[in-house]
């Protein structure tokens, strides 16, 4: 089911493409595909304060990183499509390198090859997205 979440990552970069010399379409095609990225990437952090939560007595620094990726999210929705989408791609690839180190040590390793081609895929079509803009 994970692949699926990748249709409008795919999708958004095809449309703005395929709607370039249109400007107000590609504007919201643009602003869909940073949305959704920018939940997606939000919802990364979310993990963080689940497995800091399932830790017995969680302290402040276990919670620090949980807040880093909605703020950039928010960024990156609210920039211009160019920036932005290029900074929701980047972050997508940040938090699976610092979620790689997390989901080992949590006994959740196995999830690794999904999560790494996710992150792939949907960080190219961010920078495809980009591009297109």
């Amino acid at each position: 089911y994970g692949n699926a979440g990748l249709i409008p990552f795919g999708l958004g970069a095809l449309l703005v493409w395929l709607v370039g010399r249109y400007p107000d379409p590609h504007y919201w095609v643009t602003l869909a595909l940073a949305a959704y990225a920018g939940t997606i990437v939000a919802f990364l952090g979310g993990i963080h304060w689940g497995l800091a939560m399932r830790a017995g007595q969680p302290g402040p620094r276990s919670f620090g990183w949980a807040l880093v990726p909605p703020v950039v999210a928010w960024l990156g929705i609210v920039m211009p499509p160019h920036a932005g989408l290029v900074l929701l791609g980047v972050m997508l690839l940040v938090c699976y390198a610092r979620d790689r180190h997390l989901l080992v040590a949590n006994g959740l390793g196995h999830w690794l090859t999904l999560r790494f081609r996710l992150s792939a895929i949907a960080a190219l079509c961010c920078f495809l997205g980009a591009a297109g803009t």
